[in-house]
């Protein structure tokens, strides 16, 4: 059991208090399977994006033998492409729902493993999980296009879903960065890693043109920051032409526009993308805003329609929405490892070429 005193550097004012924070790890906890699977929450399914994202969330709290264990899932559940499917019914490996494989969420092991590692400095961990890393990544790029884009997924038998989204290939920046730093610490180096890093960053800050269009979306807007491809000036430009369509003063960030239907798990990777832009009090306030989604025991609703019949909805609360305030607390409260992996510090730079 998580206790008040493991979690007091998760303590943000009027977003957690100490005992606030053990109470949502231990949510979190409660939903990890004996095996270290995180599904969504029991008798849903898993994704491994959102299942990395909660085991780094474990990590941020100190609770770095569960996060391992969710590691291991990964590990041992590898497909022999290097990929994972997209979804599995409860966590259970041999149920899979949907054998799709779905680009960003293989390759986020990258950011999961360099987290982990920052956390502990575990070295036997890092080797153990370096050929996953490496062949998911390997995966990944065989998506790659010639503009420098992502490919979404391969579908179930195989074949290659070509068009890209941006906020998929932005969350795969910011996993080709940690992987390229994960082989650096190993010395060895990944020269076609760090070219197709830089074709990537160029293609999402030069070119929406390569990219489907889900700008109602609000990933799209601030993915690109959050994923560490659009910096600076270009970062605040992003965020502030949107602001006013997306943000819902005192309730948090739409999902999709024009439904007035904010989410936990959106809010929460604004503030992330905020803080990394250095707009920390900004970021605070969309925390302390999505206070009103928090249960009795902890956790988060996913979201809450804000008007006529004003409800929550879906009826559900997800280990990846109090994964994602976690780590948002945690950037904000300084956690080194959560701090380097979001804010670059650590990953490499200069991967952008001047072309194309």
């Amino acid at each position: 059991m998580t206790t008040p005193g493991r979690t007091e550097h998760l303590v943000l004012p009027g977003v957690l208090t100490a005992e606030q924070a053990a109470e949502t790890v231990a949510g979190i906890r409660a939903m990890q399977r004996e095996d270290g699977a995180i599904p969504w929450f029991r008798g849903h399914h898993l994704d491994p994006w959102d299942h990395t994202e909660a085991a780094m969330a474990l990590d941020a709290a100190g609770e770095h033998e569960a996060a391992a264990r969710a590691y291991e899932w990964l590990l041992r559940h590898q497909n022999p492409d290097g990929s994972w499917y997209a979804a599995y019914h409860d966590g259970e490996a041999g149920r899979p729902t949907d054998r799709g494989r779905e680009s960003n969420f293989c390759a986020y092991i990258a950011v999961g493993v360099w987290h982990h590692y920052l956390a502990t400095g575990d070295e036997v961990f890092l080797d153990r999980m370096w050929p996953a890393v490496f062949a998911a990544i390997e995966f990944v790029l065989e998506l790659q296009q010639p503009g420098g884009q992502i490919g979404w997924k391969r579908e179930a038998d195989g074949t290659p879903v070509n068009d890209a989204l941006l906020t998929g290939s932005s969350s795969v920046h910011q996993a080709l960065r940690c992987a390229l730093a994960i082989a650096e610490e190993r010395e060895e180096p990944q020269p076609d890693w760090e070219l197709a890093a830089g074709a990537l960053a160029h293609a999402i800050r030069k070119h929406p043109e390569r990219f489907l269009d889900k700008s109602h979306y609000s990933m799209d807007w601030y993915y690109p920051v959050l994923g560490g491809a659009l910096t600076g000036a270009e970062a605040k430009s992003r965020i502030e032409e949107s602001w006013d369509d997306f943000v819902v003063p005192g309730l948090g960030v739409r999902c999709v526009l024009p439904n007035p239907w904010v989410t936990g798990g959106e809010s929460c990777e604004l503030a992330l993308a905020l803080w990394v832009m250095g707009e920390s009090d900004r970021a605070l306030e969309i925390l302390q805003s999505v206070q009103h989604l928090r249960t009795e025991d902890g956790m988060y609703w996913t979201g809450y329609v804000f008007e006529e019949n004003r409800a929550v909805w879906p009826e559900e609360v997800t280990s990846w929405t109090a994964g994602a305030l976690l780590l948002a607390v945690a950037a904000l409260g300084g956690d080194e490892a959560t701090v380097a992996v979001f804010s670059g510090e650590r990953l490499p730079v200069g991967l952008t070429p001047d072309c194309c």
